[in-house]
């Protein structure tokens, strides 16, 4: 197959191959992956950013586990949780798996590690007082703190 690329998006293109292509050497993706398989390199992807970013927030006293889910598993528009227990310090984050992401493979990578430090930040925030009133607003300042972190990090 032969597609024509204007030159303005040549270098939009070659960066996309070029991510791709780190992508399929880092993570042992190609485009002829079975499901499991890509779910089996998204794994290792984000309990590679799990322990990073876990040493980074100063969560290393948790013991916190992190599993790829499929979106029944989720809240409706949802793309993960975390459930935690403060007395025994655990937590176990779910993220949505490869086979329900609509997104190319390096914005659903990326994507992933945002849904992990999410809710590293909402564990964070996990002895604060919590109610259905104070939801919304939560989770919006947890996606600024998110945000923020994850552009800090790039720099």
């Amino acid at each position: 197959m032969f597609v024509s690329i204007r030159p303005a998006a040549r270098s939009s293109a070659l960066a996309a191959l070029f991510f791709a292509s780190i992508a399929a050497s880092t993570f042992g993706w190609s485009h002829d992956s079975t499901p499991p398989e890509r779910d089996a390199v998204a794994a290792k992807f984000i309990a590679q950013k799990l322990q990073f970013w876990q040493d980074r927030m100063n969560l290393k006293d948790w013991k916190i586990d992190v599993q790829l889910v499929r979106a029944d598993q989720l809240e409706p528009k949802t793309l993960g949780n975390i459930h935690w227990d403060t007395d025994s310090k655990t937590a176990t984050i779910a993220v949505l798996s490869t086979e329900d992401y609509k997104l190319p493979w390096k914005p659903m990578l990326d994507d992933m590690e945002f849904t992990v430090v999410h809710e590293l930040v909402h564990l964070e925030l996990a002895s604060l007082p919590r109610s259905e009133a104070s939801r919304r607003v939560e989770e919006h300042a947890v996606n600024e703190i998110a945000t923020a972190l994850l552009k800090l990090a790039a720099h």
